[in-house]
């Protein structure tokens, strides 16, 4: 057998490439409707109301995420954009279609990426319909007409959290506004933090034709390991199946993630009991119902690697709350300057290490 030294020089040259996923995007909308569950019952009187609560709150929440971050002043406040389930799933496969159009991957037959592009979307569909039914809301940085960002806030699982952890239902609708409205001003008042996520997701999707196949046989003994060791952890497996170029991106992309969701906590809660008089005990009861319950619900969301999401709220908020204690909000906002001034994983987990590199 031959060494991978005796291979041509032209053999290990990449191959030629293909933009966008093989995923038939129009199939995963139409899965995921199909699948998705029927939203709570519900009057017309509930429902308008309702509607209409999560239009004002979406505006007077991001009112209130400004005066907590210091963003923003001086940028249109902009409407939301209140959905049902199925329209909520139609706008995220529109969103992971724009998100992903850039990404290389090797080039294959058209019959084969038909077939893919099926099974693909399939699964998208299928995983679109499971979080469906969970979301609360999500600001998507490419969505809309214009493909300039869109703050969606599905009603239905509002209206179901809310009933579920028996908490008032205006202080928890702008709760939930006060989360949304932080990611959409991180992007707003962050000139740069669009392009730096869509560049970063793209590099991650590159594929090269020689790391699908040597580099994840090389590394299935560890990838054993891994699902020994973690109980299964997505994250860890997906880890351990990038080459090392991809590592460093999904370092970044991890870090990045972590950072926003983390500041959107620590915002929603930082507007206090004087914005939500109830705040506290949302908190402690929606921090409950993130671990999940149910042993399916538990195993699809690890498999989903939601539990990976569930704990980056938690390091993200720890961060942001460290940092604001000790620089200030103000300080804490040096995250936004550039690329460069934001938290690597490491620091994320170290605080005082970032406030060592960027505050000397």
């Amino acid at each position: 057998m031959p060494h991978a030294t005796d291979v041509p020089q032209s053999a290990q040259q990449p191959g030629p490439t293909e933009r966008g996923l093989p995923v038939d995007w129009e199939l995963a909308r139409r899965t995921a409707s199909r699948l998705m569950q029927p939203g709570p019952e519900a009057t017309r009187q509930e429902a308008g109301e309702l509607v209409a609560r999560l239009r004002s709150d979406a505006a007077v929440a991001e009112g209130h995420v400004r005066e907590v971050t210091g963003l923003g002043h001086g940028l249109p406040l902009l409407p939301a954009d209140v959905v049902d389930r199925p329209a909520w799933a139609a706008a995220a496969v529109h969103g992971m279609a724009a998100l992903t159009a850039d990404a290389e991957l090797p080039a294959v037959s058209r019959a084969a990426r038909i077939v893919t592009a099926r099974t693909a979307g399939l699964q998208v569909g299928g995983v679109v319909a499971y979080l469906g039914a969970r979301v609360l809301g999500q600001y998507d940085p490419f969505g809309g007409p214009a493909g300039d960002g869109r703050l969606l806030l599905v009603a239905p699982n509002v209206h179901a959290a809310q009933r579920a952890l028996d908490v008032p239902a205006a202080d928890f609708g702008l709760w939930v506004c006060l989360h949304e409205a932080t990611h959409r001003l991180q992007f707003t008042a962050v000139p740069w933090l669009r392009t730096y996520f869509a560049t970063e997701v793209g590099r991650f999707l590159t594929v090269t034709q020689g790391m699908e196949r040597g580099a994840v046989l090389e590394r299935l003994p560890e990838v054993v390991r891994a699902v020994r060791s973690s109980g299964g952890d997505s994250l860890a497996i997906v880890e351990l199946l990038q080459g090392p170029e991809q590592r460093a991106v999904l370092d970044r992309l991890l870090a990045l993630t972590t950072l926003l969701e983390g500041h959107a906590d620590h915002v929603m809660d930082a507007a206090g009991p004087e914005v939500v008089p109830s705040v506290a005990t949302i908190r402690s009861r929606f921090t409950a119902r993130r671990r999940g319950s149910g042993v399916v619900d538990r195993v699809l969301r690890a498999l989903l690697g939601v539990e990976a999401k569930v704990r980056q709220y938690a390091v993200g908020s720890a961060f942001t709350r460290h940092v604001v204690l000790a620089a200030g909000m103000a300080g804490f906002n040096r995250v936004w300057e550039s690329p460069e001034t934001l938290p690597t994983r490491a620091e994320l987990a170290d605080p005082g290490a970032w406030l060592r590199r960027v505050h000397p």
